[in-house]
């Protein structure tokens, strides 16, 4: 309660009610808030802050093309301290100021040739390959949170349809989550693959689940950043993931723009 009573303090007359959450180079995003209010996570009690360069480990809250939201701009990984709960207490906090609708953003490596780097990519659903869940200690009956509708389709909905108005392509696709830091080897590419995942990353299940376990509603996407080891004989590295997610995120701040324009937050 401690870190829900900062943020409404700072926030003040400000009601919010849909929150995003920005990956691995997709902080400009933030730069088209008006009115910004900013509060680093250092200055909100429980608030964890991440050590992954590209994540400036901030909140921000303000208008977004006409629409209140809150902008957590970076996010804790479970591999930087080993953590699957990591980011509990910031998506709890969420909710106790009122939060109903989360957007997840990632960077995340594409499985289908067909999706190139510097796209877009809709998440529909996940496979959790780490085994790790962060409601795991959870002692009441909420922990056995159904998963069935985890990416909330009419949210899914909206974000299709402004990616169509636009003209921006937008594919569609299974998230599949492997712990990290280390990328994945080609073999465990190939695994995915058979296994019906889509494109593979380091984040965002962990907040899915969460979210899920305090009642929000949840949509998110991938910034593909490169293709899966093994796939075009190129070494992969975070450098790489920085230099080209601002590019998919160019797109996707143009689809999240366009969302809200036609009613994201009503949805």
């Amino acid at each position: 309660m401690k870190a829900a009573r900062v943020i409404t303090e700072k926030l003040g007359s400000l009601r919010v009610r849909t929150a995003l959450v920005l990956g691995s180079g997709l902080g400009e995003l933030v730069h088209a808030v008006d009115g910004a209010v900013r509060i680093p996570y250092r200055e909100i009690p429980g608030f964890p802050e991440g050590g992954v360069s590209g994540h400036s480990g901030e909140l921000v809250a303000g208008m977004l093309y006409g629409v209140p939201v809150l902008i957590l701009s970076g996010r804790v990984h479970y591999y930087e301290r080993g953590d699957a709960d990591a980011m509990r207490p910031v998506l709890e906090a969420l909710r106790q100021v009122g939060i109903e609708r989360l957007i997840l953003t990632n960077a995340a490596g594409s499985l289908r040739s067909n999706v190139s780097p510097a796209s877009v990519m809709l998440i529909e659903d996940h496979i959790n390959w780490s085994g790790l869940n962060p409601l795991i200690g959870e002692s009441s009956d909420a922990r056995f949170v159904s998963m069935t509708e985890a990416y909330d389709a009419k949210l899914r909905s909206v974000l299709d349809q402004a990616a169509n108005e636009i003209g921006v392509p937008l594919a569609k696709g299974v998230y599949m989550w492997f712990s990290g830091p280390s990328f994945e080897t080609p073999a465990e590419i190939r695994m995915a693959q058979m296994l019906g995942a889509d494109a593979v990353g380091m984040s965002t299940v962990p907040e899915v689940i969460l979210a899920r376990f305090f009642g929000m509603r949840v949509a998110a996407c991938s910034v593909i950043t490169n293709l899966g080891a093994g796939m075009t004989g190129a070494e992969l590295s975070h450098q790489e993931t920085k230099d080209v997610a601002p590019l998919g995120g160019k797109r996707l701040s143009m689809i999240i723009k366009k969302a809200f324009e036609i009613g994201f937050d009503q949805a």
